[in-house]
């Protein structure tokens, strides 16, 4: 017997039901790509810009990951966005931090 087929809209609209929101949110990851020089030199730019994305209503959330110890901050981190559809999301745009 093949398993049923659930639609996203179908997903969405028992959540609505349920009293929940139903948001479109996307998550992006984020790895520095030259170490950590270059993101402790361009952090406070970059938090400018997440301020501005949360004050758009683009930016859902978003923060560091760190270690396994949770002691030290390696780069790395998340960024979830809302968007309405997937064509809609747009990653912020990529840089070279130098």
């Amino acid at each position: 017997m093949a398993a049923p087929v659930v639609t996203a809209p179908e997903v969405v609209e028992i959540s609505k039901s349920g009293g929940f929101l139903a948001k479109q949110l996307y998550v992006v990851f984020t790895t520095p790509t030259q170490g950590m020089g270059p993101v402790m030199k361009n952090l406070q730019v970059h938090l400018k810009y997440q301020e501005d994305l949360e004050q758009r209503g683009i930016m859902f959330a978003a923060g560091p990951h760190w270690t396994d110890d949770e002691q030290r901050w390696e780069g790395d981190g998340m960024v979830v966005i809302r968007a309405a559809l997937r064509r809609q999301r747009k990653s912020p745009p990529r840089t070279r931090c130098t």
